[in-house]
């Protein structure tokens, strides 16, 4: 007796009585034999529940999902009231052509000056953006395929480095070079097919690329599951032009955050190789962060864009749930997850949004979004649209970082704006965080189970990594009375935001509550799991992933260890125009090139 409670209605909750709960993630931390080892014991009959069981009790898990009565009613995908059109934009049309939605996002970007790329200080590195490989292009300064040559050449590079540093899983140099001397022919005849023509860029290996094999990061995928066509997102982007490098690596089937891969190699952080790069868009990060490609696609259903664009160095948007076609993604009928670009830059990432938004004609219907738009940077009344802008901060939450360094410098960024554009913060309360990281896990590992589940129980159990089936065996223990408990909480959590969002313009935190972790060598061959460290990889970013919202991380600087730190701004429904434009102004507070390589 006694284990019964009851939440109030979201509208009789006191915001003043709202204590932060800091995490305390209770799960051992294991690599090679004992990883293997207690793999074992989780999928026993008998030992394997009693300890999953005492997992979920020791994280107030059953407490949560299964002790509580939740008042408001389940919401199964996120749902969002109308809301009001942002100013100073530029709409652009989803049945449109993507090369015409491109150029019309060029138009919303400042005036392209090459001497700020060209006469640059030629001993540091710097990245090439989108627009500069454009001039060069035009200019007769370089080709595509003498850019592919170099490409080429690098990855053997990377290749053959000690450590091993596994940017693609599936790579054909003819097939790079057939693309590349078919945008070089258009350049020729002046006939270009977009801003984006000649534009390398990998995409994850979750995403299909045709004609190669989408394996997930597992070794088997791609037997299964064979590759027919490109993902709508990527047949977008080819029709611009761009050229497809390869399946990008990740962390297997994206159920991890750090990038650890036994089955391919871990892809290693380009600012200190012996850290992980974040993931599970591990590959897409660092190929960008590399300098190699100036942008990648990845998907993001924990952050899985963001985090490793924060451990990276680099920009990773996630648009607003619907906002994308997911078709021909491995992850296409979960309710959290995204394709959304990992770039160099934010204009880049705004050329490359631009190409590959459009939701699903589905997903139009039941979702109503807004008419997707894009800050117009080119406005002299941008800048006062920026000024007006409110962002809300929940200093507890944002202050909950493995390092003092992360919280300090994201402050450094918000006083900067206010100090140049007047743009104002605004404290706020965010109730029942640990709530919605129950409810997040709980939704991503249901829907991933089931997708997984007739292979798994196939004999393909031993086929997946050790930590890909630690993961599994907890989430195969989630129960329809847990999922619906979570998509209840979903709801809830949902009219917490909308009533914070009538206030501020978005929510601004931390990308991560950590830099770059150290890879453990055991790891390598092996495998790891570490709730604790993905705890602190994904205290800010499931928030945009459980309720649908748009959500940005942006590059701010460096900690005392040299290791990147991300600023992430959450927005309301539809409108990443709004965070395209904070992160712009961001952008241009600090030199964000790395040193060379």
């Amino acid at each position: 007796m006694g284990k019964k409670k009851v939440m109030l209605p979201t509208n009789e909750v006191d915001l003043a009585t709202v204590k932060y709960q800091y995490d305390n993630i209770e799960a051992p931390h294991l690599t090679g034999f004992w990883l293997k080892f207690f793999v074992k014991l989780l999928e026993a009959p008998l030992i394997g529940s009693l300890i999953i069981s005492n997992l979920k009790k020791e994280n107030k898990m059953i407490e949560m999902l299964r002790n509580t009565v939740i008042p408001e009613a389940p919401m199964f995908k996120p749902e969002f009231p109308p809301q009001e059109s942002e100013t100073e934009v530029v709409l652009l049309e989803e049945d449109g052509k993507p090369e015409e939605r491109v150029e019309l996002a060029l138009k919303s970007l400042p005036a392209y000056d090459p001497a700020k790329s060209w006469n640059a200080d030629s001993s540091a590195f710097h990245y090439w953006k989108i627009r500069d490989y454009a001039y060069a292009y035009r200019s007769k300064l370089t080709s595509p395929s003498i850019v592919a040559e170099r490409f080429i050449s690098a990855m053997e590079e990377f290749n053959n480095k000690k450590p091993p540093t596994p940017l693609l899983i599936s790579y054909d140099p003819e097939l790079i070079r057939k693309q590349a001397a078919a945008s070089t022919q258009r350049f020729e005849e002046g006939n270009p097919m977009s801003i984006l023509d000649g534009i390398f860029m990998a995409i994850k290996d979750d995403i299909d690329c045709f004609p190669h094999p989408s394996k997930g990061g597992t070794t088997f995928f791609h037997e299964v599951r064979p590759v027919k066509k490109d993902a709508a997102s990527v047949a977008k982007i080819r029709s611009c032009g761009v050229i497809l490098v390869g399946k990008a690596n990740m962390h297997e089937l994206g159920l991890g955050t750090t990038g650890n891969n036994p089955n391919h190699g871990t892809a290693r952080n380009p600012h200190a190789p012996e850290r992980y790069t974040g993931g599970s868009s591990s590959g897409p990060a660092a190929i960008v962060s590399s300098g190699l490609c100036s942008a990648a696609l990845g998907t993001d259903g924990g952050g899985s864009v963001r985090i490793p664009s924060s451990l990276c160095g680099v920009v990773g948007l996630k648009s607003t749930y619907g906002r994308t076609n997911m078709g021909g993604a491995i992850c296409d009928s979960g309710t959290v997850e995204i394709i959304g670009p990992i770039t160099s830059t934010v204009e880049d990432a705004i050329l490359v949004y631009a190409a590959i938004l459009g939701s699903s004609k589905a997903e139009r219907i039941a979702m109503r979004p807004s008419l997707p738009c894009l800050p117009n940077l080119s406005s002299r009344e941008s800048l006062n649209v920026l000024g007006s802008l409110r962002l809300g901060k929940y200093t507890e939450w944002f202050n909950d970082v493995f390092s003092t360094d992360i919280s300090d410098k994201c402050e450094d960024i918000l006083i900067r704006l206010l100090e140049t554009h007047g743009c104002q913060t605004v404290e706020i309360v965010i109730p029942e965080l640990h709530e919605m990281r129950t409810a997040h896990i709980v939704s991503i590992g249901a829907e991933s189970t089931s997708g997984l589940n007739p292979d798994f129980e196939d004999g393909k159990k031993v086929k997946f990594t050790h930590d890909t089936r630690t993961n599994l065996a907890l989430f195969r223990s989630f129960s329809a009375t847990d999922y619906v408990a979570a998509q209840c909480l979903r709801r809830r959590l949902m009219n917490y935001h909308m009533e914070i969002l009538k206030n501020v313009d978005v929510i601004v935190t931390p990308t991560t509550g950590m830099t770059a972790p150290v890879i453990p060598p055991a790891a390598l061959q092996s495998g790891e799991t570490d709730l604790q460290v993905g705890g602190n990889l994904m205290r800010f970013v499931v928030t945009a992933n459980l309720l649908g919202l748009p959500a940005i991380s942006v590059p701010v600087g460096y900690d005392k260890q040299g290791l990147p730190i991300g600023l992430q701004f959450i927005g309301r429904p539809w409108a990443e125009a709004t965070i395209l434009r904070l992160a712009a102004a961001v952008e241009v507070f600090f030199d964000l090139t790395l040193a060379s390589l």
